[in-house]
């Protein structure tokens, strides 16, 4: 929903009066249609969508001084948008779909007919309206949406040779194809990130050491040199194992994102074993401590979590600054549901068996060894 919302937000709709842009093979979700994200569309389908933030600096609204947090409500039937709301305290700002077909927007001060929608969180104004309330929370949303950057859970194969043309990405792309980019852009602005990179490599024994080096005259292309061991020769990204390639977007994006940004990361783990898994997890909590970065993070690594586990054990971070969520589906219909952990990092509500039942295995593994030995004596 997050990624649906951002592309809507960002995205040149051909139809200004689109509500929604559910995507298409260039986007970050590809969703269908309005039917296709309805579960079991009924004669009169329905979707509604809660979005509340806190905003990165204070704003003042139609008299309300030093705002700190929003919330969003939209309301959709049959693929036609009936209402959006904002809401700051006690104060709402919405847009409702009268008997005619036309939209009411309204406010505490101001009321009138929207000329048209703009998208599914903004009005057109009619003329004698330019500007106003609705213009500062547009604008909100929009800020919202574009402190969020996405790396998916298959990054793009190393390759022997990168080219830069000069560009300056604040994310590393959705499979992490600006990767290297990004990491040439923060030497230019003088960000202090291969230190931060590199030592995070060496924590997690990945390698020892890796230089950038120019593989032209251009100026344009280069090579990622890696040593796997201190006095080890230097070889291309593409000659080591391939957890490297994989966990190094994951870094980069944590180190060069811009300081509030909102980083959503789907199975950072994979290609990696264990250890580097639990190890991850300490990469997270020191973005989310040290850079003011929000991580929505997809995963199924047991290993990841039980060091997460720990480290709100150990007071590293407050079980009151993370949240997990485990989703299922129920009769067709996927539910989430919040694990209630406590300040010890204990999980209360813990799904049976999600991670396998590792106590089972090896007290069947013992009692067939146990069978076994007797048969042969």
């Amino acid at each position: 929903v997050l990624l649906m919302l951002k592309q809507t937000a960002e995205h040149p709709l051909p139809d200004w009066n689109e509500v929604l842009y559910f995507g298409d093979e260039e986007s970050s979700v590809n969703l269908g249609s309005f039917d296709d994200i309805i579960h079991r569309p009924a004669t009169d389908p329905s979707l509604e969508i809660f979005v509340s933030w806190k905003l990165p600096k204070k704003l003042t609204i139609q008299n309300i001084d030093e705002v700190n947090a929003l919330s969003f409500l939209l309301r959709i039937s049959m693929g036609t948008l009936e209402a959006f709301r904002y809401v700051v305290d006690e104060h709402f700002f919405e847009t409702n779909q009268a008997a005619d077909g036309a939209y009411q927007a309204s406010t505490p001060a101001w009321e009138d007919r929207a000329q048209s929608l703009f998208r599914c969180y903004g009005i057109r104004r009619t003329p004698r309206h330019t500007s106003g309330v609705f213009s500062d929370l547009e604008e909100a949303f929009e800020n919202l949406f574009s402190r969020i950057l996405y790396l998916g859970p298959l990054r793009e194969h190393p390759r022997p040779r990168y080219t830069w043309e000069g560009d300056h990405p604040e994310g590393v792309g959705q499979e992490g194809e600006k990767a290297i980019s990004a990491l040439l852009s923060g030497r230019i602005r003088h960000l202090s990130i291969d230190e931060q990179i590199l030592s995070w490599l060496q924590r997690l024994e990945l390698i020892d050491s890796y230089d950038l080096h120019p593989a032209s005259d251009t100026g344009r292309d280069y090579e990622f040199l890696v040593k796997k061991y201190q006095d080890g020769p230097e070889v291309r990204l593409t000659d080591v194992g391939f957890g490297v390639s994989q966990v190094l977007p994951v870094l980069i994006l944590c180190y060069c994102a811009p300081e509030g940004s909102i980083l959503i990361l789907e199975q950072p783990e994979a290609h990696l074993h264990p250890k580097v898994q639990s190890e991850l997890a300490d990469v997270l909590i020191d973005v989310v401590k040290n850079r003011n970065i929000q991580i929505i993070l997809e995963s199924h690594s047991a290993h990841l979590l039980h060091r997460l586990q720990r480290r709100i054990a150990e007071e590293q971070i407050s079980a009151d600054d993370t949240a997990l969520y485990f989703c299922q589906i129920n009769d067709g219909t996927s539910e989430i549901e919040r694990l209630k952990v406590d300040e010890y990092g204990n999980i209360r509500n813990w799904p049976q068996n999600f991670f396998g039942d590792d106590m089972g295995d090896l007290v069947a593994k013992t009692k067939a060894e146990m069978q076994r030995r007797k048969v042969m004596e």
